[in-house]
């Protein structure tokens, strides 16, 4: 396929190699060949192996476990087409891994979601993609236009499709969640619940309020990234102690750090439903209550709406 104004080109990083392809599928376009791999102390080397010059190219990387050699392999695979004069290079990050550090929650700390978003674009990239930023005003530290594109279509169509009849409340995990827990809610026609996680006094165990009606619902957990999961279990047990019937989860990104598969798997959560915007490892492939809903099709009709100049922010009107 091409673009107005020159080729499509696909160039995949390592970090998510199943979600390439099957975006390569979806837009008939094959990977462009390129090489990545190590030197023996580990340095990234880079060569695209396909003639780029002039080429729409889209640079497919999730700066995923582990998240710093990825972020490096996305910013020299650019470097690289910069200087076989690609055309246009956009960055496609279907999870960008620094956007809980966007602010400084204390003195002399980073904001590193700003510093990752500088040099991405001092590397060469032209415009960035990514999927459920954790806060959405990061894209205002790109100086580039950027999309923040939302799993929420995706999700909502399994929903409908899972709990079709049944009495369903959407719930957000914490407060600061609301937003994307309502907007949810009001696609699937559900009322909202919120968890009030709340320390009294230091040493003392964390509380957590349910407010809003759940005995006797199906509940949703709804956020954008699960990364130890106790958050989520615990959320879980608070919403079963309310009446709740079943509690499930749906999340953008699986982190999944340390033992949170065993934790999930162990837990009162009747099933976790994450994207595969951070390639899935075999402990999350085989846990008895954790399943994938792709966003390849999500991803790459974005990728073709950007190609062909056309609106992507009405994929989700």
């Amino acid at each position: 396929m091409a673009a107005n104004n020159g080729a499509i080109k696909l160039v995949a990083g390592n970090s998510n190699r199943a979600l390439s392809e099957a975006i390569g599928a979806y837009l008939q376009t094959p990977l462009t060949k390129a090489e990545v791999r190590r030197f023996a102390d580990m340095e990234i080397f880079v060569e695209i192996k396909e003639n780029v010059r002039g080429a729409d190219v889209f640079v497919l990387q999730s700066t995923s476990f582990p998240a710093n050699d990825h972020l490096m392999e996305l910013l020299i695979i650019m470097d690289a087409l910069r200087r076989s004069s690609a055309k246009r290079i956009t960055a496609v990050i279907p999870y960008f891994g620094y956007a809980r550090q966007d602010r400084r929650a204390s003195g002399r700390t980073p904001i590193s979601a700003k510093l990752v978003a500088n040099l991405i674009t001092n590397s060469g990239a032209d415009r960035v993609l990514t999927v459920d930023l954790h806060a959405g005003q990061i894209q205002g530290f790109f100086d580039i236009p950027t999309d923040n594109l939302f799993a929420s279509p995706v999700m909502t169509r399994d929903m409908k499709e899972r709990f079709r009849g049944q009495d369903v409340t959407v719930v957000s995990p914490d407060v600061g969640g609301v937003v994307r827990a309502r907007g949810l809610a009001k696609r699937i026609n559900a009322p909202l619940a919120i968890i009030d996680k709340r320390r009294e006094r230091a040493g003392e165990s964390e509380v957590m309020n349910v407010i809003g009606e759940v005995a006797g619902t199906t509940c949703i957990l709804v956020d954008d990234i699960v990364d130890s999961g106790g958050t989520l279990v615990n959320a879980a047990d608070a919403l079963i102690e309310q009446g709740a019937t079943n509690v499930y989860a749906y999340i953008t990104h699986g982190v999944l750090s340390g033992g949170a598969v065993a934790r999930i798997t162990a837990s009162r959560l009747k099933e976790l439903v994450i994207t595969d915007s951070i390639q899935p490892t075999e402990a999350v492939r085989v846990a008895r209550n954790i399943r994938v809903l792709s966003i390849a099709t999500l991803l790459g009709e974005a990728i073709n709406r950007t190609a062909g100049e056309e609106s992507v922010s009405s994929l989700f009107d």
